[in-house]
Protein backbone atom coordinates (compact mmCIF):
# COMPACT_ATOMS: atom_id res chain seq x y z
CA UNK A 1 0.00 0.00 0.00
CA UNK A 2 2.82 2.05 0.94
CA UNK A 3 4.44 1.61 -2.52
CA UNK A 4 0.87 2.46 -4.37
CA UNK A 5 0.68 6.06 -2.50
CA UNK A 6 4.37 6.74 -3.64
CA UNK A 7 4.16 5.67 -7.14
CA UNK A 8 0.54 7.77 -7.28
CA UNK A 9 2.19 11.22 -5.51
CA UNK A 10 5.26 10.75 -8.02
CA UNK A 11 3.29 10.57 -10.80
CA UNK A 12 0.74 13.53 -9.63
CA UNK A 13 4.06 15.36 -9.47
CA UNK A 14 5.16 14.76 -12.72
CA UNK A 15 1.83 15.40 -14.19
CA UNK A 16 2.00 19.08 -12.41
CA UNK A 17 5.43 19.76 -13.62
CA UNK A 18 4.23 19.20 -16.78
CA UNK A 19 0.85 20.78 -16.77
CA UNK A 20 3.30 24.06 -15.51
CA UNK A 21 5.84 24.29 -18.60
CA UNK A 22 3.26 23.59 -20.92
CA UNK A 23 1.54 26.82 -20.17
CA UNK A 24 4.51 29.11 -20.83
CA UNK A 25 5.57 30.19 -24.10
CA UNK A 26 8.70 29.79 -25.23
CA UNK A 27 11.11 32.70 -24.36
CA UNK A 28 11.25 35.11 -26.92
CA UNK A 29 8.29 34.47 -29.11
CA UNK A 30 6.13 36.97 -29.83
CA UNK A 31 3.78 35.37 -26.87
CA UNK A 32 6.10 35.46 -24.66
CA UNK A 33 7.02 39.55 -25.76
CA UNK A 34 3.45 40.36 -25.48
CA UNK A 35 2.95 38.30 -21.69
CA UNK A 36 6.04 40.50 -20.77
CA UNK A 37 4.72 43.82 -21.83
CA UNK A 38 1.47 42.84 -19.94
CA UNK A 39 3.63 41.66 -16.99
CA UNK A 40 3.83 44.67 -13.91
CA UNK A 41 7.82 45.44 -14.31
CA UNK A 42 8.94 45.05 -10.87
CA UNK A 43 7.65 41.28 -11.01
CA UNK A 44 10.39 40.81 -14.06
CA UNK A 45 13.56 38.88 -12.97
CA UNK A 46 17.14 39.87 -13.61
CA UNK A 47 16.67 37.20 -16.54
CA UNK A 48 13.71 38.10 -18.20
CA UNK A 49 14.83 41.57 -18.34
CA UNK A 50 17.90 40.30 -20.39
CA UNK A 51 16.04 38.37 -22.38
CA UNK A 52 12.68 40.90 -23.10
CA UNK A 53 16.04 43.14 -24.27
CA UNK A 54 17.36 40.32 -26.56
CA UNK A 55 14.45 39.22 -28.04
CA UNK A 56 12.29 42.05 -27.78
CA UNK A 57 13.86 45.16 -28.17
CA UNK A 58 16.83 44.25 -30.00
CA UNK A 59 15.76 40.87 -31.95
CA UNK A 60 18.16 39.25 -34.61
CA UNK A 61 17.28 37.05 -37.15
CA UNK A 62 18.94 33.61 -35.98
CA UNK A 63 15.94 32.70 -33.73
Amino acid sequence: MKSIKMALCCATLIAAFFMITACSPEVGSEDWCQMMKDKAKGDWTANEAADFTRYCIFPSNDK
